[in-house]
């Protein structure tokens, strides 16, 4: 993605920097938004920084007007970008996503307070930071709270915190994320931006008072239609030979670019799992697999597991299939694997495919990708989904520029 193209009555570019950029989903969701009566977005992507090379390269080859750091963020020298408008990121979050043990001493946890370096050298007019719902129950996020107060190191920043779900935003996807904006308090306090689409078809702004016809919101999207149907003509392949050169985006070397469409990879499922996969009806999960055989040629093996027939709470997604006719569940990072979730096809006896995850997501068809394809899933499933971030991009430009 190139910069974007001026407009005889266009003003100046608003310029951004990502941090923890990843493939860069938050960049793709802000150029994509374009306000009313304009033809290109108003943002500008000035620097990245990714430490991953795989995702640094992916960033770099759809962000070319960019200066991306590939490497620690502890290293880098935001200097050259002092006035940008804009700082947006989501530190890592395995520190404290419920996946994981959710330790407080965990290193990545610490990685928010150089995001708060970078605000505090730059003095953006807004910045934000996307996180997983724990975020806010977490130390960290209460220390970010005491600086942005009276007296304190960013006084100068008015926070305002919500949990959203990128299926209010048109997103095939029910992802919640916890949203902080900083708002300089030069100017008006940024809210969060307003659903356009709610779980029930009837259902209203709350905003509204008379109901208006115009303003009521579009029903979730379902991720069969959205997704499925555009895939279902498209013929399973293998990944392609393209290894990594010296004229890989920064001169990391990593294999690519791969193009959105291209990541339609074709599996080998072991006998057992294609068993198990057959045996799941729509909807289903591993639940459906209790007492039931498959008979191979060379012998007799139970479908399910001694641990799953254990387990009757917990999450019943293990080995389900998504629902076409409502939003998938969260995509995350090992998605193409269904024993890590409802990551199984609607109706065909496959897991999801990279580039099933990243139509999810929102990327569009042409977006290069570099990495390998288990590197790739882990750029897909980090990323912030393009319809959340194109939503905050709305409220961002109305601030700054409305």
């Amino acid at each position: 993605m190139t910069s974007p193209t001026s407009d005889s009555s266009r003003i100046e570019p608003i310029k951004v920097i990502d941090l923890f950029a990843g493939a860069g989903g938050f960049s793709a969701g802000f150029h994509a938004y374009k306000p009313d009566g304009q033809t290109s977005s108003p943002f500008e992507s000035v620097a990245a920084v990714e430490f991953d090379p795989a995702a640094a390269s992916t960033y770099a080859a759809n962000f070319t007007e960019a200066e991306v750091h590939a490497g620690d963020i502890g290293a880098w020298d935001p200097g050259d970008f002092v006035g940008s408008e804009v700082i947006l990121g989501g530190p890592p979050c395995q520190g404290f996503s419920g996946l994981g043990k959710e330790k407080a001493d965990d290193p990545r946890n610490q990685l928010w307070q150089e995001y708060i370096r970078v605000v505090k050298k730059v003095s953006p007019k807004i910045f934000i930071m996307e996180n997983v719902d724990r975020f806010l129950r977490s130390g960290q996020f209460a220390e970010l709270e005491k600086i942005t107060a009276p007296g304190e190191q960013l006084e100068e920043y008015e926070l305002r915190v919500k949990i959203l779900n990128s299926a209010d935003y048109g997103v095939p996807q029910a992802r919640k994320r916890a949203i902080v904006i900083g708002t300089h308090r030069d100017l008006p306090v940024t809210e969060h931006p307003d659903p356009t689409h709610g779980r029930n078809v009837d259902a209203w702004q709350p905003s509204l008072t008379d109901q208006d016809e115009t303003e009521r919101l579009l029903p979730w999207v379902a991720v069969g239609p959205a997704v499925f149907e555009r895939t279902q003509f498209v013929e399973l392949r293998d990944m392609p030979d393209r290894p990594g050169s010296d004229d890989s985006p920064l001169g990391l070397r990593r294999p690519g670019p791969f193009l959105t469409h291209e990541l339609h990879i074709r599996r080998t499922p072991e006998p057992l799992s294609l068993a198990r996969y057959r045996a799941i009806p729509p909807g289903g999960n591993r639940h459906a697999l209790r007492g039931k055989w498959a008979t191979f040629p060379d012998r007799c093996i139970y479908l399910s597991t001694p641990s799953w027939d254990r387990h009757n709470a917990g999450s019943g997604d293990v080995m389900g299939r998504m629902h076409a006719d409502r939003p998938s569940v969260t995509i995350r990072t090992e998605a193409y694997k269904p024993e890590k979730g409802r990551y199984l096809h609607p109706t065909e006896h496959r897991p999801i495919t990279q580039y099933e995850m990243a139509l999810i997501q929102g990327f569009p068809e042409d977006f290069k990708w570099h990495g390998t394809k288990i590197e790739i899933a882990r750029q897909i499933g980090n990323a912030v989904p393009i319809g959340l971030a194109k939503a905050l991009a709305s409220v961002v430009h109305k601030a700054l520029r409305g």
